[in-house]
């Protein structure tokens, strides 16, 4: 399962829940020689990273200069659109596939056939590469990326009488049952806001569900898909789901494992550095352990690209540089300051034997070195499609209906499908 803050953009929450945006989007194009470069809220802490990268490249290229932007995530939506709407967009720039691959069906970015070769391709991960594909087409380079693994309680699951923590959903529902019958707790928490995390919609493939045709409509009106809706709807009619899956969002989870109210939590590594600051308890009690998937045995994975515009004045500069910050050196070295994953194959193998060689691994290194391994079975689970909020929104929304006992599981599957293809046309 996996946050997927705002499906149709974001990956994780904070820090990498991150889109890149324009800090004015009425601004100038780049001036003579200039390459414009944004990122998302990654000033100041990693600006001791990014100066020295951009000094190396400007050093490679004489005569290129890079104008590094930075601005917060919450502004993103308006003012990129905005900025790809005048012409003023950057000549690089950080997005998420999903939302980037919104513009890519408006001809926003510039297509990499024949700007990067097929060797230069097949440095990145294959099903990462992927997920910057439309139609055939490839609309970024793949940059940082973060899997979902579940953190879990020791204790909690001790006094449940839970040795190991669960593998599927099948163990999951078990381990819910197991914990509230022992402890009086929830298990975990699984947000149903349209909008916000996509990790049910995750499951839903990881449980076997397809969730459009090549045509694009609704293909999860069938046995696995009212199955699907079947499992959280058990979950919540019993008692083992918390009633605000409802009203609240992925925050709400965290919060409740932090308060030791869960005994799971499904997200990225670097909550394990919340956790220890803001519950330094419950940190004490925590462990990493893979993620929880269905009977595909798929895993979740959330990627963050680089993308040039159409409009660049400079695309066969802008390209190189987004080569550079992307290749293996610079996203082992970006990976290793940001506790996130490279995605480059052999950026992650050096990650992975670095790691395996650590005699003394805290458990921040211990959850990356699990996350990093799930690259192999890795892939961006919901593909990257026009109006994809929407998609969600139909989901959730009858998948709430169906937990409140306003709809048969069946007919709540058939409206979503219904609503879907409405949507769609």
């Amino acid at each position: 399962m996996r946050k997927l803050v705002r499906l149709c953009l974001f990956a994780l929450v904070g820090l990498f829940v991150s889109l890149t945006i324009s800090c004015n989007s009425g601004s100038a194009p780049s001036a003579s020689g200039e390459l414009e470069f944004w990122t998302m809220q990654l000033q100041p802490k990693f600006t001791s990273y990014f100066n020295p990268l951009i000094g190396e490249f400007e050093a490679q290229n004489p005569g290129t200069k890079i104008r590094w932007t930075d601005v917060p995530w919450e502004a993103m939506e308006s003012k990129i659109l905005s900025a790809v709407g005048a012409k003023t967009a950057p000549d690089v720039v950080n997005l998420n596939p999903n939302f980037a691959s919104q513009l890519a069906t408006r001809n926003a970015w510039l297509p990499l056939e024949g700007k990067v070769s097929p060797e230069q391709q097949q440095e990145y991960l294959p099903k990462i590469w992927q997920a910057s594909v439309l139609d055939g087409s490839s609309f970024g380079l793949p940059w940082y990326l973060t899997t979902t693994v579940t953190i879990y309680n020791r204790d909690l699951l001790q006094k449940a009488g839970i040795s190991q923590p669960p593998k599927t959903f099948e163990d999951l529902a078990q381990v819910a049952k197991q914990v509230k019958e022992k402890t009086g707790k929830k298990a975990f928490f699984v947000t149903l806001v349209p909008g916000d995390s996509g990790e049910v919609l995750e499951s839903l493939v990881q449980m076997g569900v397809q969730l459009v045709d090549k045509e694009g409509k609704a293909a999860f009106n069938t046995p696995e898909g009212i199955a699907a809706f079947k499992y959280w709807t058990d979950l919540y009619k019993q008692g083992l789901l918390p009633a605000e899956v409802l009203t609240q969002g992925h925050r709400q989870g965290i919060e409740l494992y932090q308060a030791g109210e869960t005994a799971l939590l499904s997200s990225g590594v670097q909550f394990m550095d919340a956790i220890a600051t803001n519950a330094p308890e419950i940190a004490k009690v925590s462990a990493a352990a893979p993620q929880i998937t269905g009977k595909t045995g798929k895993k979740n994975v959330a990627v963050m690209n680089l993308v040039v515009p159409r409009d660049s004045k400079k695309p066969e500069e802008a390209v190189k540089f987004a080569l550079f910050v992307t290749n293996t050196q610079n996203q082992l070295a970006f990976a290793k300051a940001a506790n996130v994953l490279p995605s480059t194959q052999a950026a992650v193998k050096t990650l992975i034997d670095e790691l395996a060689k650590k005699s003394n691994a805290t458990p921040m290194e211990q959850a990356i070195k699990i996350s990093a391994e799930q690259l192999t079975d890795a892939e961006v689970l919901v593909p990257a499609m026009k109006n994809l909020n929407l998609l969600q929104k139909a989901i959730y929304e009858n998948l709430q209906a169906a937990m409140l006992g306003e709809k048969p599981v069946e007919k709540a599957v058939a409206d979503a499908a219904a609503e879907w293809n409405s949507a769609a046309l």
